[in-house]
């Protein structure tokens, strides 16, 4: 349950916060006591900060100097910054034969460069110690999955992100991780789920067979930011339902 003094007099920058995860996010970490600056490409991310009392940021964080905007921004709003959740991304991709250069562009610059780009920008300014940085990976990042292999590459490129700097970052007191949601039920996969194929392919292996929910993935990241995980670091934690752990055969077609 939320708790409104869990992240009392801290200030949190979430990104794709607009819809689905990062506004699930944004929310549980306003409940949970942390001012909070949603930033999205989307102009509808000013009224879902609106709903939460927050402040609002519409950016492209795929261009050049966004990430030095994003951080001013929350400077300005704060006076500090002490959790960074890196969201944003894009979902789809295609075999890599069927992949054009501006398809592998797309996924890398949206899902992968603007991590780093980000991250970079805020690492100055992070509390010194603790400091958090929480990106969303994927399960395509950690496990092989066919025909989606500039989007795999790129979240991949992510969990790695986060083993690299929490090396790099450790020593100062801030603790860097990532979650790796399976599939979960937002705007961008409601197409999918709407798919027998899909279904069968990808939601009935997984163990609990569902589906799971934005505030399922808030929840761990909400942990992965507070006092209560001070002792973790490095790690990209599958929030998927068991599918990495234990994919059950789907049922036959038919």
């Amino acid at each position: 349950m939320p708790d409104p003094n869990r992240f009392a007099g801290k200030a949190a920058i979430v990104t794709g916060a607009a819809r689905g995860i990062g506004a699930a996010t944004a929310a549980r970490l306003a409940a949970d006591g942390a001012r909070v600056l949603l930033a999205d490409l989307s102009p509808a991310v000013m009224a879902t900060a609106a709903a939460l009392g927050a402040t609002g940021l519409t950016l492209d964080l795929n261009a050049r100097g966004a990430g030095e905007a994003l951080v001013q921004a929350a400077l300005e709003a704060f006076g500090r910054l002490d959790i960074l959740v890196n969201n944003a991304g894009i979902g789809g991709s295609k075999p890599l034969a069927e992949s054009d250069d501006e398809l592998i562009d797309r996924f890398i610059d949206t899902n992968l460069k603007s991590v780093l780009r980000v991250t970079r920008a805020a690492i100055p300014y992070l509390a010194r110690p603790g400091g958090r940085v929480i990106s969303v990976s994927s399960t395509f990042g950690i496990a092989g999955y066919p025909g989606t292999t500039a989007y795999a590459v790129a979240k991949a490129g992510v969990a790695q992100m986060t083993r690299q700097m929490a090396g790099e970052l450790g020593p100062e007191g801030i603790l860097v991780n990532a979650v790796a949601p399976g599939v979960i039920e937002t705007a961008m996969t409601v197409g999918h789920l709407g798919s027998e194929y899909y279904r069968r392919a990808v939601l009935e292996p997984t163990p609990l067979r569902r589906a799971g929910q934005p505030e399922e993935v808030a929840a761990v990241i909400a942990f992965l930011a507070s006092a209560d995980a001070a002792y973790v670091s490095g790690q990209v934690i599958a929030v998927d339902g068991g599918w990495l752990a234990a994919r059950h055969p789907p049922r036959e077609a038919g």
